[in-house]
């Protein structure tokens, strides 16, 4: 299950990213689990804002119970990112710049399951995961293309 934290400078949902969640769900690729939009004040708090029109209404619910309810985030920035016993605790309001919005995505990659059987019936654990971030990508795909044979 993966949590992924989008912004956005302002939110104007036209449905374009929910039915591309639809056509990965059809292609048995992932499954949005839950979505939920936040608004960040200049002063650190986070809000809950209402699904988009045409929603169901208790989008957000799931992610709000698991990732703790929103208002309860971060009164300030010195209070993101608790530490309990030693382990330091992600913070929705780590995620999100103060003055912005985002979208916090819930999402199963359906495609990993049989992956991570795979890799647990051999006795692996994934140690780390992350994304590369879009300067990284281009890097990556310069050194791609710097691998690629040359055509005539």
């Amino acid at each position: 299950m993966q949590v992924l934290v989008v912004g956005f400078d302002r939110l104007a949902f036209s449905g374009e990213i929910l039915a591309e969640f639809t056509r990965l769900r059809q292609a048995g690729i992932v499954r949005l689990v839950d979505l939920l939009l936040v608004s960040r004040a200049e002063d650190g708090t986070v809000d809950t804002l209402a699904a988009p029109a045409g929603a169901d209404p208790g989008l957000g619910g799931l992610a709000a119970a698991l990732l703790g309810r929103p208002e309860d985030e971060g009164e300030s920035d010195d209070e993101a990112g608790v530490d309990i016993d030693g382990v330091s605790v992600w913070s929705l309001a780590d995620a999100v710049p103060p003055g912005s919005v985002a979208a916090v995505a819930l999402i199963e990659h359906i495609w990993a399951g049989p992956l991570n059987a795979a890799i647990q019936k051999a006795g692996g654990a994934p140690l780390e995961e992350t994304w590369l971030a879009p300067d990284d990508l281009a890097v990556l795909e310069a050194l791609m293309n710097q691998r690629e044979p040359r055509r005539s």
